[in-house]
Protein backbone atom coordinates (compact mmCIF):
# COMPACT_ATOMS: atom_id res chain seq x y z
CA UNK A 1 0.00 0.00 0.00
CA UNK A 2 1.59 3.12 -1.22
CA UNK A 3 1.73 6.25 1.53
CA UNK A 4 0.93 3.34 4.26
CA UNK A 5 3.99 3.60 6.90
CA UNK A 6 4.69 0.27 9.16
CA UNK A 7 6.42 0.76 12.69
CA UNK A 8 8.38 -1.10 14.65
CA UNK A 9 7.88 -2.03 18.00
CA UNK A 10 11.03 -1.05 19.78
CA UNK A 11 13.83 -3.86 20.44
CA UNK A 12 13.33 -3.65 24.17
CA UNK A 13 9.53 -4.68 23.92
CA UNK A 14 10.45 -7.23 21.12
CA UNK A 15 12.74 -8.85 24.07
CA UNK A 16 9.65 -8.22 26.58
CA UNK A 17 7.30 -10.01 24.70
CA UNK A 18 9.94 -12.84 23.74
CA UNK A 19 10.31 -13.88 27.50
CA UNK A 20 6.62 -14.13 28.07
CA UNK A 21 6.24 -16.26 25.62
CA UNK A 22 8.96 -18.69 27.05
CA UNK A 23 7.01 -18.19 30.29
CA UNK A 24 10.24 -15.89 31.75
CA UNK A 25 9.28 -13.60 34.40
CA UNK A 26 11.28 -10.38 33.51
CA UNK A 27 11.15 -7.07 34.96
CA UNK A 28 11.92 -3.95 32.15
CA UNK A 29 13.14 -0.90 33.43
CA UNK A 30 12.03 1.39 30.58
CA UNK A 31 13.23 4.86 30.21
CA UNK A 32 10.68 7.90 29.13
CA UNK A 33 10.35 11.85 28.59
CA UNK A 34 7.83 13.31 30.25
CA UNK A 35 6.62 14.77 27.01
CA UNK A 36 5.97 11.14 25.70
CA UNK A 37 2.95 9.94 26.35
CA UNK A 38 2.15 6.64 28.64
CA UNK A 39 1.88 3.60 27.72
CA UNK A 40 -0.13 0.30 29.01
CA UNK A 41 3.02 -1.36 28.99
CA UNK A 42 5.11 1.35 31.47
CA UNK A 43 3.95 -1.11 34.60
CA UNK A 44 4.30 1.86 37.52
CA UNK A 45 5.55 5.13 36.36
CA UNK A 46 8.21 7.34 38.77
CA UNK A 47 8.82 11.46 38.08
CA UNK A 48 12.77 10.79 38.67
CA UNK A 49 13.94 14.70 39.03
CA UNK A 50 14.19 17.05 42.01
CA UNK A 51 11.76 20.04 39.82
CA UNK A 52 9.07 20.27 38.20
CA UNK A 53 8.95 19.87 34.08
CA UNK A 54 8.80 23.15 32.36
CA UNK A 55 5.14 23.32 30.89
CA UNK A 56 3.44 20.48 32.36
CA UNK A 57 0.38 20.72 34.70
CA UNK A 58 0.22 17.85 37.21
CA UNK A 59 -2.85 16.31 35.73
CA UNK A 60 -1.58 15.79 32.88
CA UNK A 61 1.33 13.82 33.79
CA UNK A 62 0.27 10.30 33.86
CA UNK A 63 2.95 9.39 36.80
CA UNK A 64 2.39 6.49 39.86
CA UNK A 65 4.48 9.07 42.34
CA UNK A 66 7.00 11.86 42.40
CA UNK A 67 10.47 10.74 43.90
CA UNK A 68 12.39 13.60 44.49
CA UNK A 69 14.66 11.86 46.45
CA UNK A 70 16.08 9.75 43.78
CA UNK A 71 17.07 12.60 41.82
CA UNK A 72 20.53 14.00 42.16
CA UNK A 73 21.01 16.85 44.56
CA UNK A 74 20.88 20.09 44.06
CA UNK A 75 24.54 20.80 43.83
CA UNK A 76 25.39 18.06 41.77
CA UNK A 77 22.61 18.78 39.30
CA UNK A 78 23.52 22.28 38.87
CA UNK A 79 27.62 21.30 38.45
CA UNK A 80 26.94 18.89 35.90
CA UNK A 81 24.67 21.19 34.01
CA UNK A 82 24.24 18.48 31.23
CA UNK A 83 27.73 18.91 30.29
CA UNK A 84 28.69 15.76 28.25
CA UNK A 85 32.19 16.69 29.22
CA UNK A 86 31.22 16.22 32.95
CA UNK A 87 29.37 12.59 32.33
CA UNK A 88 32.10 10.24 33.68
CA UNK A 89 32.39 12.30 37.23
CA UNK A 90 28.65 12.90 37.03
CA UNK A 91 27.45 9.03 37.18
CA UNK A 92 30.21 8.51 40.20
CA UNK A 93 29.10 11.44 42.26
CA UNK A 94 25.23 10.68 41.46
CA UNK A 95 25.87 7.12 42.50
CA UNK A 96 27.71 7.98 45.80
CA UNK A 97 24.08 10.22 46.68
CA UNK A 98 22.14 6.87 45.68
CA UNK A 99 24.53 4.77 47.86
CA UNK A 100 24.10 7.03 50.41
CA UNK A 101 20.09 7.31 50.27
CA UNK A 102 18.99 3.44 49.75
CA UNK A 103 15.68 3.96 51.08
CA UNK A 104 14.32 6.58 48.82
CA UNK A 105 14.84 4.01 46.46
CA UNK A 106 12.73 1.54 47.91
CA UNK A 107 9.49 2.11 45.88
CA UNK A 108 10.99 1.65 42.56
CA UNK A 109 12.70 -1.80 43.60
CA UNK A 110 9.40 -2.94 44.98
CA UNK A 111 7.28 -1.64 42.07
CA UNK A 112 9.78 -3.91 39.80
CA UNK A 113 9.74 -6.71 41.77
CA UNK A 114 6.07 -7.33 40.39
CA UNK A 115 6.33 -5.80 37.00
CA UNK A 116 7.21 -2.91 34.83
CA UNK A 117 8.58 0.33 35.56
CA UNK A 118 9.08 3.54 33.73
CA UNK A 119 11.77 6.36 34.82
CA UNK A 120 10.34 9.37 33.83
CA UNK A 121 12.88 12.19 33.22
CA UNK A 122 12.57 15.74 31.47
CA UNK A 123 16.20 15.99 29.94
CA UNK A 124 16.31 16.92 26.10
CA UNK A 125 19.64 15.00 26.28
CA UNK A 126 18.42 11.35 26.31
CA UNK A 127 21.99 9.69 26.88
CA UNK A 128 23.43 11.99 29.47
CA UNK A 129 21.15 12.38 32.41
CA UNK A 130 20.28 11.02 35.54
CA UNK A 131 17.38 8.70 35.12
CA UNK A 132 20.34 6.74 32.70
CA UNK A 133 22.13 6.33 35.56
CA UNK A 134 19.43 5.53 37.64
CA UNK A 135 17.87 2.76 35.41
CA UNK A 136 21.76 1.35 35.67
CA UNK A 137 21.78 1.44 38.95
CA UNK A 138 18.57 -0.22 39.57
CA UNK A 139 19.30 -3.35 37.23
CA UNK A 140 22.40 -3.93 39.34
CA UNK A 141 20.50 -3.87 42.45
CA UNK A 142 17.79 -5.96 41.16
CA UNK A 143 20.57 -8.85 39.48
CA UNK A 144 22.20 -8.80 42.94
CA UNK A 145 18.49 -9.79 44.75
CA UNK A 146 18.16 -12.36 42.24
CA UNK A 147 21.13 -13.62 41.94
CA UNK A 148 22.66 -13.35 45.24
CA UNK A 149 26.68 -14.28 45.89
CA UNK A 150 27.68 -17.87 46.64
CA UNK A 151 28.76 -19.14 49.78
CA UNK A 152 32.12 -20.95 49.53
CA UNK A 153 32.62 -24.72 50.27
CA UNK A 154 34.81 -24.30 53.66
Amino acid sequence: MQGTRVTYPPAATIALEEAVKKGDRHTMIKLTRVYEPASSADGARYLVERLWPRGMKKTALRIDAWLKDVAPSTTLRRWFNHDPKKWGEFQRRYRRELNANPDALRPILNAAQQGNVALVYSSHDAEHNNAVVLKEYLEEKLEKKSHPPRKSAA
